[in-house]
């Protein structure tokens, strides 16, 4: 087992680090009892290799298994956590809460960690993405939850996909991230977990604005700044290439303190100032120039270039044939 420590605390369980001879006991003894807080009994040669993070008011733990019988017993219980397992190859059986569900490629269920539960991994072993929340925190967030305990949750489209592989990048980064980082982390977490169990209104919309709403902003921003320099450009277009309304994308440039026109006029100045400086754009005249970054009129490109580097295009071009 390796640790490491920062603002998300994480480690790596493998058993293929101890000797054969003792594997079997570690893996019940310290993996299971003292780590994961379950019962493990191996129905196969024990092999388990996962990622676990600990990040504010949530656990990760990602990886794969051999099959084995999962029992969280009272005595082991220490938490009120909801407990999300997603399969994302192989399969398992869960029993919790007097039901009997199967956890198949595609599917996820979520769990109380205050109650008793029992998890048999099939053969062929279970690659899996499990994550524990903070009652607290995600509880207000969807509501009654006793609606969606062990109710399958599809994980191949819609937010749980965003959740998902959202949480499998975050495994990937390591340790290298700042403790304000990850506090974003865990709130985007969140977010898209309550939007993928059907958050309440509130919630949905605080979500849409957060973690959705970021998410969102990104893209459109990298398509302006390759799509952004064609004449005739419009709000509504970068809107409709995204589903959606041209006012929304509006607002979450708006929630940036940012607007969408200023953006999009700063990237055809950027386009314009690259050709001008640029030698395989040297024979070619400003208007053109002005006309290929998206400006029709050449005294209204004039002015927005001056302010924007306080030189004229002129200037700009011929420092880029002295350099």
């Amino acid at each position: 087992m390796t640790a490491t420590k920062g603002p998300s605390a994480s480690f790596r369980l493998t058993t293929e680090t101890f000797p054969e001879r003792d594997r079997v006991e570690i893996t019940r003894e310290v993996y299971g009892r003292t780590v994961l807080k379950v019962d493990l009994d191996p129905l196969a040669p024990a092999l388990i290799d996962m990622q676990v993070r600990a990040l504010p008011g949530l656990g990760i733990a990602t990886g794969y298994s051999s099959e084995f019988r999962v029992h969280h017993t009272t005595s082991l219980i220490d938490s009120d956590d909801l407990v999300l397992l997603a399969a994302l190859d192989g399969g398992s059986r869960m029993k919790h809460r007097g039901r009997e569900e199967e956890v198949d490629n595609g599917q996820a269920l979520l769990m109380s960690g205050e109650e008793v539960g029992l998890n048999l991994i099939g053969p062929g072993g279970f690659r899996f993405v499990n994550i524990s929340f903070s009652r607290k925190q995600l509880s207000p967030l969807i509501g009654d939850e006793a609606a969606i305990l062990m109710r399958p949750l599809p994980t191949r489209t819609g937010a749980m996909r965003l959740l998902l592989d959202y949480v499998q990048s975050i495994q990937q980064v390591g340790d290298e991230l700042s403790a304000e980082v990850w506090h974003v982390a865990s709130t985007h977490i969140f977010d898209l977990a309550a939007l993928a169990m059907g958050a309440t209104r509130d919630a949905a919309e605080i979500a849409r604005g957060r973690g959705v709403g970021v998410a969102r902003l990104r893209a459109i921003k990298a398509d302006i700044v390759t799509h952004g320099g064609h004449v005739g450009l419009s709000a509504q277009d970068v809107a409709a290439r995204h589903g959606l309304s041209d006012r929304y994308v509006r607002k979450l440039f708006e929630r940036e303190g940012a607007s969408l026109i200023d953006f999009m006029m700063n990237q055809r100045l950027v386009r314009a100032h690259r050709m001008l400086t640029d030698p395989l754009h040297a024979g070619r005249s400003i208007t053109a120039i002005a006309f290929e970054a998206g400006f029709n009129d050449l005294s209204y490109f004039n002015r927005a270039f001056r302010r924007r580097y306080d030189a004229t295009p002129s200037d700009v071009r011929s420092g880029g044939r002295r350099r």
